[in-house]
């Protein structure tokens, strides 16, 4: 495999002799050190293999994320552009991120446009009022089924629950519907045999529900995407609550994981003889640029020949953006340990069009804010109950999550009063 220690010359897009694994083992041990190496080798864009020895560009450096991610003319999105379709197995494990589907996801120009307008536009009627409201009762209501133990796995009692029963919420479903979609959600996320039947049984759910806004609309993102002057169809519509679903949930319910353990594990932030503690609102901005809910994404598409950072790129190649990476670029962080506070631009939520739409960010701020705050509220002894450097993050080249996050604490005993979540309902 490549030398790290000797500099290389400008890549070509059909050489495959000097391109990395953006998997295994290295790059599960410490994909921090793995970044800085190729970006010392390569510069700020390093050609890599994908699963299965795909070659794709991971772009590493912060100036190259924005130039690629502004120029959606030069790098597109339509995942049907890829030169490398002809070499990807039926069984490929990264199909789900590649897979063309009639979402907002894969649209360019005028119809991305259209659609992620839309998108926008019903998140922006949202009341973030009401939904912090919402959110610190769904935390209360979790916290109250496990805070008789004295201990808890944050990550899966609470961190992965929170997101989508507040997207259930901001979606106006019923109640009744909302485990069915939270189990399904998970493993459609998940990497297995049943992650597409699950996906499919997501997107019979948004059907179903787009079908009840239509009899009883409502102050909803359905119900604004339908009433909205892009015109979406009934398809366009299930599509795209797909994507924010998914977009929601795995990044939100890490960026809420990763905050509880950075706060758990680092001196700024633990409890202080005073009694302090450090803001949540910088916990959750450091874990943005130090461990980023999104490590990688797939992608965009070169549309023609081109050269990138002395790069020879073909059209049709894949560019991965390393979110992570760019994060790291020492040309904007020269000093990693001096912190993050007050600096929000970080590449976490990506940028240009295909970044996330506003007001997305600041959806996801109110619910992993709120979060974390309600829990900190309600157990302020909390502790973990292994050392730090045991906790285990989750195998993934694209998430940034812990398997398990777990904790103790002085147990409480809550009774079952209607509405707590030793009585049945979570709104």
């Amino acid at each position: 495999m490549t030398d790290f220690q000797r500099p290389a010359a400008p890549a070509d897009s059909s050489s495959t002799s000097d391109r990395v694994r953006l998997y295994g083992a290295q790059f599960l041990t410490d994909p921090a050190a793995l970044y800085s190496q190729l970006r010392q080798q390569f510069g700020g864009v390093a050609p890599v293999l994908l699963d299965g020895d795909i070659p794709a560009w991971l772009v590493t450096g912060y100036r190259e994320i924005h130039q690629v991610s502004s120029d959606s003319q030069l790098f597109a999105r339509d995942t049907r552009r890829w030169n490398q379709w002809d070499n990807v197995p039926g069984d490929w494990p990264l199909l789900p991120y590649v897979m063309h589907n009639p979402s907002v996801m894969f649209t360019e120009g005028n119809e991305h446009r259209r659609r992620a307008g839309a998108i926008g536009d019903a998140l922006s009627a949202v009341d973030q009022f009401d939904l912090r409201a919402h959110c610190e009762r769904i935390a209360d209501r979790l916290i109250d089924g496990f805070v008789g133990s004295g201990q808890a796995d944050l990550v899966a009692q609470f961190a992965m629950q929170v997101p989508l029963l507040a997207v259930a919420k901001m979606y106006g479903m019923p109640e009744a519907a909302t485990p069915a979609l939270v189990r399904d959600v998970a493993i459609s996320l998940d990497v297995g045999p049943d992650a597409i039947p699950a996906y499919l049984r997501v997107q019979e759910a948004m059907g179903r529900l787009l079908a009840l806004k239509r009899e009883l609309p409502g102050a909803d993102v359905p119900t604004h995407m339908m009433r909205h002057q892009a015109n979406l169809t009934d398809d366009e519509i299930v599509q795209d609550l797909l994507v924010v679903t998914a977009a929601a949930q795995q990044p939100t319910a890490n960026w809420i994981g990763n905050t509880i353990r950075l706060m758990l594990t680092d001196s700024r932030f633990a409890m202080t003889l005073s009694g302090g503690r450090g803001s949540v609102g910088q916990a959750l901005n450091e874990v943005l640029w130090h461990d980023t809910p999104t490590q990688n994404f797939i992608g965009r598409f070169a549309t023609r020949d081109t050269q990138l950072s002395g790069n020879r790129l073909r059209g049709g190649d894949l560019l991965v953006l390393g979110l992570a990476a760019a994060n790291a670029d020492p040309h904007v962080r020269p000093d990693l340990s001096a912190g993050a506070q007050g600096n929000h631009a970080h590449m976490s939520f990506g940028h240009g069009e295909h970044g996330c739409p506003y007001p997305a960010p600041e959806v996801a701020d109110v619910i992993a804010r709120t979060t974390v705050e309600v829990l900190l509220d309600r157990l302020p002894d909390l502790a973990l109950a292994v050392p730090a450097e045991s906790l285990v993050w989750r195998p993934s080249v694209w998430m940034r999550g812990l398997e398990s996050l777990p904790v103790t604490f002085t147990p409480t005993y809550v009774s079952a009063q209607p509405g707590t979540a030793a009585a049945p309902g979570i709104w």
